[in-house]
């Protein structure tokens, strides 16, 4: 019930009404209707009356609010009534369907495009393609139907002159899949071919007035509508105050086409048929003598062009007709009206097949394909019925006749859906009820559709008879029959009614009012008058579409074949089986109301809003919802739903009966007040509580969904965890069994290193498992020290000594230094072996040094020196384990300084070939010395003093090295010696003076020393030198005695 709209705008629902009266509830209709407000519901049937203006209240926002929502929660709206019936389908997994019903321009077509729309917009949550694109297709279809399904008449813009039924099929999710659309009564003249003041078709429309230049000039049309009689009314057309923009609509169309998957050759064909059309209705007639001819050839000519056959062959079939006479065939000329009448029924057949060629089409690619049950899961459908409405003209002919039918049946479903089953079944089930009185428009059904006594029987008899059979003769088997019957009436029946006129009226009184029908037409409208020589003409085209619907021409002239079943026998046939397949499902109802006849937003007629009311049972239907029940399940279906929401049913009950389970269930909630217990059946009185028990399904599904989530979980994470669990067994045991292949491989391989002459250099390490790359990373360090120990192992202590010497000369000056002597044999102390050579004494020189009571010489040798006047002198260094002493060669190797080792603070070489060294001390008083005095000469010795050194204090562990870039000091040792200036510049100059003095001449430390300080004051200090030094680009390994 709708609750949430201001009673100035009135009853929300006609059920709320004070008063169930005809004034009432036609007050609340006009209130409703002057504020706004074009929707009502009678419980769960929406009121619609047509407001013949844009609303604004079926964007995406309104949408958003009726998605997933009650009726009662929202205003009442047509979304609301498909939300209904959306998820009727989706709950209960059960067809429904949509019926759209009211007269001519009452709103019907605008509702069911609005009802698709929303249909589209709620599903498809997950944006698939596939559903997207049926969705469009859906959405596409409408407006191509409306294009040549519907017609611009004095009463209507966009009038359906044709029944539609769409099935839209949904999968189990609720996404639609495909849909059909079923063409029931298709009325072949109301199409386009009409010489009646009341409508024409929207297609011819749009190609005349929409179409772009370039197409009317291919297809011979011109932009001026009234050059066609088809489309012309009195001479001229009628000129109306419309929102129509036809050539939107024409490129809307074209467009849609395009999107369904029309090819371009099939949309040329389609408007080339309704070229062709237009220029049928221009042919003129004339008679020259007892011929007959066709006043305007040129028109053939341009319809043989565009039908894609001989001029010759379209003249021929226009002006006679071809009759076979057993075996002989001859060609009967038609008389100058026959020719006519020829003309116009193979305009209306064209413009039919095409139609149905056009739904045909339409449904190939929309219908659901390759769908199984078993795999996809129940297919459901809802079904949208768009329908033409009641119609009363001034003349009412066959078409009419029929449409007013067609709403007959409708108006006779609703009754048996809506009012007689619901009353029938409250008597069945045992609910205490007060019979309604109601309209059954039953006996007007059987008035039309009964076997041998109604209104069709009547007019298929007289079609079948011998002769000539005139409309007349069809009138008088209506009065001889229908005499006494109630709801029909001739001017023969009633002298007195001059409302008819004798030999061509009869009445009806249809539930919608009485009816005046002319039966002039009758008979030639309910037979298949089109000629075959028309059906062989278009089938022999050469456009493949054309001769697509036209496979009956390919008879042979002289086959005899089955009377072809009459109009009126066709569209009963589909109205049963609309009914049938509206019947099998769950009906909701849009009921459409016509305000006025002049399109006017502001105006209520009362008079006609009245009849509308009344014929189509809205009071009626407000009184049975009022006194009936708005739901109704049987026992075992309302438990299998609700059950959970009581202890007493959840999971199952134990209790005597569904029954009985059914009364606790709805007296543990506090609803037993407004239901009722049938005999297999509970009813709900209100939607609220329908509402309510939903409201607590939901939350107790949530409950139950979380814990079946909880339980599956568990489940899942347990056969998870015993997956895992085997599988870390097997890896593990697949690891232990790599583990053990490696160690065995390697076992083998290295079994009989020791006999091998390289130690096992040349075997191939096999490839370890990723576990075992850091073991196999120790393995190898392992086996080299080992094969490292078998080399060294039988060495002296001194040849062990000069080994550690030369890897560490190694791993300092590496890649620095060109020469590093690692290939000769270290002597260590070569100012022996030189004094042995000289003949000189250096005993003597020793015994003096020998009272340091050092352990080891580390090393000695002949150096030049450069003293503080640039004067080259040649000196000796002597390294022992505690001292470095600067010795004078000439006085014996006399010692001129000694110089304690713990106050070496570091060594710096150059990364050249000379063998500069400078020997950094605590006191900042450096030695710089070049080694000299080698055997052979050009021998370097700076890598034996270096790797000495760095051997010695690694014994000790008191010191460290640090290495500079060697790349780094050779590019500044070329700045220098360009001259490059900067901060220091003066002393740099200074300083590559000296260094390049002691390359040329090997100049002594003092001498460098003296040439800084004698040419610097105040004197220069140890880090400045040390700075300079680097700057001139010599390679520091910086001893660092800690």
């Amino acid at each position: 019930m709708a609750e949430h709209e201001s009673l100035e705008f009135g009853k929300a629902d006609f059920v709320l009404l004070d008063n169930v009266s005809l004034e009432e509830f036609m007050a609340n209709l006009k209130l409703r209707f002057e504020k706004g407000r074009i929707y009502t519901y009678i419980g769960e049937v929406v009121v619609s009356v047509n407001p013949y203006r844009a609303m604004n209240i079926y964007g995406r926002d309104t949408i958003e609010q009726y998605k997933g929502r009650e009726l009662y929660e929202r205003p009442p709206h047509l979304f609301a009534i498909a939300d209904a019936a959306y998820k009727a389908m989706k709950r209960r997994n059960k067809d429904t369907c949509i019926v759209i019903s009211g007269e001519s321009g009452a709103g019907k077509t605008e509702a069911s495009k609005y009802i698709m729309q929303y249909i589209a917009a709620i599903t498809n949550p997950g944006q698939r393609a596939e559903v997207e694109r049926v969705k469009n297709m859906l959405l596409k279809s409408n407006c191509v139907l409306e294009a040549f399904g519907n017609a611009k008449t004095n009463r209507n813009d966009n009038s359906s002159r044709f029944g539609k039924y769409m099935d839209i099929n949904f999968d189990f999710k609720g996404d639609p899949i495909g849909g059909h659309i079923n063409n029931y009564l298709l009325e072949k003249s109301l199409r386009c071919v009409t010489k009646t003041p009341h409508c024409y078709s929207l297609g011819c429309l749009q190609l005349v007035k929409g179409g772009p230049d370039s197409l009317l000039r291919s297809l011979h049309v011109s932009k001026d509508p009234t050059a066609y009689n088809y489309i012309r009314v009195g001479g001229q057309v009628k000129v109306r105050l419309s929102s129509i923009n036809d050539t939107a609509d024409f490129k809307a169309v074209a467009d849609a086409m395009k999107v369904i998957g029309f090819t371009a050759e099939e949309i040329q064909t389609v408007y080339k048929i309704l070229a062709s059309i237009l220029h049928l209705g221009n042919l003129r007639f004339g008679v020259d003598g007892d011929t007959t001819l066709i006043e305007n050839p040129k028109v053939v000519e341009l319809i043989g062009g565009l039908l894609a056959t001989k001029e010759e062959s379209v003249e021929k079939a226009l002006l006679y007709r071809t009759v076979a006479t057993g075996r002989d065939v001859i060609d009967k000329q038609h008389t100058a009206q026959e020719a006519g009448y020829g003309r116009d029924a193979l305009a209306k057949a064209m413009y039919e097949r095409m139609f149905c060629w056009i739904v045909g089409r339409i449904n190939d690619v929309i219908e659901v394909k390759n769908y199984d049950a078993k795999v996809h899961g129940k297919n459901t459908v809802i079904g949208v019925l768009d329908i033409y409405g009641f119609e009363i003209f001034q003349n009412n002919s066959f078409e009419q006749f029929c449409i007013n039918y067609c709403n007959e049946k409708l108006q006779q479903l609703f009754i048996q859906l809506v009012l007689t089953q619901e009353q029938e079944e409250y008597q069945r089930e045992g609910i205490p009820w007060k019979h309604i009185d109601y309209f059954n428009n039953q006996v007007i059904v059987d008035l039309v559709e009964l076997q041998h006594k109604g209104i069709f029987s009547v007019l298929d008899e007289a079609c079948m008879n011998v002769g000539k059979v005139t409309d007349e003769v069809f009138l008088q088997g209506l009065n001889s029959k229908l005499a006494k019957h109630a709801h029909y009436t001739s001017r023969k029946l009633s002298p007195t009614d001059k409302s008819l006129e004798f030999d061509r009226d009869f009445r009806v009184r249809h539930y919608a009012g009485d009816v005046v029908y002319s039966v002039v037409g009758f008979i030639d409208k309910n037979k298949d008058t089109l000629f075959q020589d028309f059906k062989r003409l278009l089938y022999n085209s050469s456009n493949p579409v054309l001769k697509v619907m036209w496979p009956e021409g390919k008879l042979s002239i002289t086959e005899v074949t089955k009377r072809p079943l009459t109009a009126a026998t066709l569209f009963k046939n589909s109205m049963i089986a609309l009914v049938e397949n509206l019947a099998c499902k769950e009906p909701y109802y849009v009921r459409c109301i016509k305000p006025n006849e002049v399109k006017s937003p502001l105006l209520f007629e009362q008079e006609r809003c009245r009849h509308q009311v009344e014929y189509l049972g809205l009071l009626e239907n407000v009184r049975v919802r009022r006194a009936g029940f708005a739901n109704r399940q049987e026992y075992p279906r309302f438990l299998q739903r609700y059950k959970m929401i009581s202890e007493f049913t959840w999971p199952n009950h134990d209790l005597r009966s569904d029954r009985e389970a059914v009364k606790m269930l709805l007296q543990s909630c506090g609803l037993e007040h407004d239901v009722a217990y049938g005999k297999t059946k509970v009813f709900i009185r209100t939607p609220r509580t329908l509402f309510s028990l939903e409201e607590q399904r939901a939350e107790m599904v949530g409950r139950i969904v979380l814990f079946l989530q909880k339980v599956w979980r568990g489940t899942i994470a347990r056969m998870r965890y015993r997956r895992m669990r085997a599988a870390l067994v097997i890896l593990r045991a697949y690891r232990r069994f790599k583990v053990k292949s490696y160690v065995r491989d390697v076992n083998r391989r290295f079994k009989s290193v020791r006999s091998m002459k390289d130690r096992g250099r040349s075997i191939k390490w096999p490839t370890p498992p990723k576990v075992l790359r850091r073991f196999e990373e120790a393995l190898r360090s392992i086996y080299s020290r080992w094969w490292a120990w078998t080399l060294i192992k039988d060495l002296t202590p001194e040849e062990k000594l000069q080994i550690k010497a030369k890897v560490a000369t190694l791993e300092a000056l590496k890649g620095q230094r060109p020469d590093l002597g690692l290939q000769r044999s270290w002597e260590g102390n070569y100012l022996v072996s030189w004094t042995r050579y000289q003949g000189s004494g250096l005993l003597e020189g020793l015994e003096v040094v020998r009272k340091d009571k050092f352990m080891r010489v580390l090393f000695s040798c002949n150096v030049r020196k450069i003293n503080r006047f640039h004067k080259a002198e040649d000196r000796a260094i002597f390294i022992t384990d505690r001292h470095l002493y600067k010795m004078d060669p000439v006085k014996q190797y006399k010692p001129m300084k000694n110089i304690p080792l713990y106050n070496v603070t570091g060594v710096s070489v150059s990364p050249g070939k000379d063998q500069l060294v400078v020997f950094h001390t605590k006191d900042s008083r450096d030695l710089v010395v070049c080694l000299q005095g080698m055997t052979p000469p050009g021998d370097s010795r700076i890598g034996e003093l270096v790797g000495t050194l760095l051997s010695h204090f690694k014994r000790s562990r008191t010191t460290t090295c640090t290495t500079t870039s060697t790349e780094q000091r050779k590019l500044s040792l070329t700045r220098i010696e360009r001259g490059v200036g900067g901060p220091g510049a003066q002393l740099s100059k200074r300083t590559n003076t000296l260094v390049s003095s002691l390359r040329n001449r090997c100049l002594t430390g003092p001498q460098l020393a003296a040439s800084l300080n004698s040419t610097h004051k105040p004197p220069v200090s140890t880090s400045t030198v040390k700075r300079q030094l680097r700057d001139a680009g010599l390679l520091f390994f910086f001893l660092m005695i800690t």
